[in-house]
Order: C-alpha cells, then structure tokens, then sequence
C-alpha cells in the first residue's frame, strides 16, 4: 500500500531540471579550478582539449570545475 503525497508538504520537493551542458569553442579562454588558467584546443561531442601552458588535459563533460572567461 503507497501513501499518498500531502499537498504541500515540504518533503514533496520537484525534482531539479538538470543544468544545461556548457559549450566551448576552439580559441575560449577558461579557467579550471585545479589546472588554473587556459585555452580551449579542441572540442568533442563530450570532452574538450585544454592547453594549461606545459600540458594538455582532456576535461569530460558535464565540465563542473570548468569556467569560460
């Protein structure tokens, strides 16, 4: 037997719309919060390419710790 939901209950919360997936072109600058500042090389359907000065990373989507500048 299910119970049936209070209106207006705090414990009937809406589930969260999920965030919109960032997107990055060739040439962005951007900011990561462990690699620190850097340059868009490449983009993928999933992943981007990102120079940090002396080495590339490539960052998976959905980019949590990656800001465009």
């Amino acid at each position: 037997m299910t119970r049936r939901p209070i209106p207006g209950s705090p414990f009937n919360k809406p589930t969260p719309a999920p965030e919109p997936v960032k997107e990055f072109s060739v040439h962005d600058l951007v900011t990561h919060d462990r690699h620190g500042l850097g340059r868009v090389t490449g983009t993928g359907p999933d992943n981007v390419l990102v120079n940090f000065g002396t080495v590339q990373y490539r960052i998976n989507a959905p980019y949590a710790k990656l800001t465009k500048l």
